[in-house]
């Protein structure tokens, strides 16, 4: 049984006993790692969202460095329009984020590529000398090759993919190397199939993945709280390419590059074609944020990055997906932050509760200290549910305990007795820390 069956087996099975059985997984990543942020260029405040995360991809197009010519050499460190990378990623650098750039060699039309194999190897190798992890500024740890390059054919990505991966390993082999948009499907405007890759494997390091909780298309948009039964391909596309990595490119690792949900306090323009679109609360963005966290951790992937970090409060989809609006702080903002700062030193370790509609309850471990434990509670239910939970025995005592806040500076503490047995649970997740026994 390949890994991701095993979770999805263990996910489904678990129950009231769930408590009793313990994770064959290979330890999770440190949720400061597994967290990540979508940034863009000049656009992004390093210093606003460092409470949020620790990864940060950028949407970074390769026209701006090239220009109109495809075989011109860009003057790195600045690009050709006259952006100064060392000054964005430097900065970003600065305040401790790691970066991870989304090379969109898609900026450029395919018909304005003089030789696509050999321009697009030359400039992924003059990009890893500049900026990758060995170079005398070291400033960007990872890039992707494509972020949806769905206006080109599977055979020019391939080709693109192949030469500018053989680029980027040449200028440093140290950096990591990821691909666009992946689905296991065909593929579609908005990912690659994963047949584009076959035989490439010695070339990437990581496979790609974006996934909204998506539950109507057009007109409406319609999204959906993380845990509803109803979705049919937010957490299944992320499944089904950990199956096929599973059998075809062991020892990958898959990363969510893009997930969200839009909260906006306008209404849709009724003359545009999102007349009908239907946006989330600013308080569900907020909770189903930092569930589809929660939720995601349980998954054998090693990063999840959230869409986005700013909006102009624009009633549409993608545009008002930012954790800042107007780079003021959403309810989100404040929900995100706490996630990170609670559970940034703790890896994922167990499902102790899932029953749908009811509750769920996972574990994380203390990366430092096994006996420190955190349990977060909470309704998977997406309609203001509340009940009691009956905690699963426990050796230890609970030193605190803490609800997601919506707001700065909010009081969230929960007063609970040291050995309590139950606990109040609602939409926002309930944080409960443990010290074990022994």
């Amino acid at each position: 049984m390949s890994k991701c069956l095993h979770w999805a087996v263990l996910w489904l099975a678990f129950g009231a006993n769930a408590g009793t059985v313990e994770s064959a997984s290979p330890p999770r990543p440190l949720f400061r790692d597994f967290m990540g942020l979508n940034g863009h260029t000049v656009q992004f405040r390093p210093q606003l969202y460092r409470p949020i995360a620790t990864q940060v991809r950028d949407y970074h197009p390769v026209e701006w460095d090239l220009g109109k010519d495809s075989d011109s050499i860009p003057p790195f460190p600045s690009a050709r329009n006259g952006v100064d990378w060392n000054a964005v990623y430097g900065s970003w650098r600065k305040q401790g984020w790691r970066v991870d750039a989304c090379l969109m060699f898609e900026t450029l039309p395919r018909h304005k590529w003089k030789d696509l194999a050999a321009d697009s190897r030359a400039y992924g190798e003059r990009f890893a000398h500049a900026f990758g992890p060995s170079a005398a500024n070291p400033l960007v740890e990872s890039v992707e090759i494509g972020n949806e390059p769905g206006s080109y054919s599977d055979a020019d990505y391939r080709l693109v993919f192949e030469h500018l991966a053989l680029g980027l390993k040449t200028g440093d082999p140290r950096i990591r190397v990821a691909t666009c948009a992946l689905t296991t499907g065909k593929s579609h405007s908005y990912a690659k199939s994963v047949e584009c890759l076959i035989g490439l494997e010695r070339l990437y390091d990581v496979l790609n993945v974006h996934s909204y909780a998506q539950l109507e298309g057009w007109p409406t948009w319609r999204r959906s709280y993380p845990e509803d039964p109803q979705l049919k391909d937010y957490l299944p596309d992320i499944t089904r390419l950990c199956a096929w990595r599973d059998a075809h490119a062991t020892g990958k690792q898959i990363w969510l590059t893009e997930f969200g949900y839009d909260a906006s306090t306008t209404s849709p323009n009724p003359n545009s074609e999102f007349k009908q679109w239907v946006g989330v609360t600013d308080t569900q963005q907020a909770q189903w944020i930092v569930r589809s966290w929660l939720v995601l951790a349980t998954l054998p992937i090693e990063r999840a990055y959230l869409y986005f970090f700013n909006d102009e409060d624009a009633a549409q989809i993608h545009g008002a997906a930012g954790l800042t609006r107007r780079f003021q702080p959403k309810p989100s903002y404040h929900a995100v932050a706490h996630l990170q700062r609670s559970l940034g030193d703790y890896r994922f370790e167990r499902v102790l509760v899932d029953r749908p509609g009811e509750a769920r309850l996972y574990e994380f471990r203390h990366d430092q200290n096994s006996r420190l434990r955190a349990w977060v509670a909470w309704s998977p239910t997406g309609t203001n549910h509340t009940a009691t939970l009956d905690l699963p025995p426990y050796n230890g005592t609970i030193e605190q305990a803490e609800r997601m806040p919506l707001k700065a500076e909010e009081t969230t503490q929960v007063p609970l007795p040291p050995k309590a047995r139950q606990v109040p649970i609602e939409e926002s997740p309930l944080y409960i820390f443990l010290r074990m026994d022994g």
